[in-house]
């Protein structure tokens, strides 16, 4: 398996995220009054490639990197996911299969045909 390579502009990104999460926790200690999601947060983040492989090995290399297992719920129409748990705030990667993805689509697809109207004005 081989890493995807990791671009000019991956790196500016994960320099801004790093600092914006190290600059709200900051904020967050200094500012007791602020309130703050009582069971935590989730950071979460879907990988970006053209085919499902790419992507579930990418899944596969953060788990490595994250020492924790991946869960395969795709036979069951779910996610190939990893996730660990920092305190309170959970980091998880997710692959949504292209199968998935295209199901997803075409359920929402009947979307702009149902409309719920005003019962105001009734």
């Amino acid at each position: 398996m081989t890493a995807q390579p990791i671009v000019p502009g991956d790196l500016f990104a994960r320099a801004q995220t790093i600092a914006g999460l190290r600059t709200l926790a900051d904020f967050l200690e200094t500012n007791p009054a602020v309130p703050v999601r009582e069971y935590g947060a989730e950071y979460t983040v879907f990988p970006r490639a053209d085919d499902d492989p790419t992507e579930r090995a990418e899944i596969d290399r953060i788990a490595a990197a994250l020492g924790e297992t991946v869960t395969d719920d795709t036979g069951r129409g779910g996610h190939y996911r990893v996730s660990k748990t920092f305190g309170r705030i959970t980091y998880s990667a997710v692959h949504v299969s292209a199968r998935q993805q295209a199901a997803h689509q075409a359920h929402m697809s009947y979307a702009p045909a149902f409309h719920i109207g005003d019962t105001a004005a009734a």
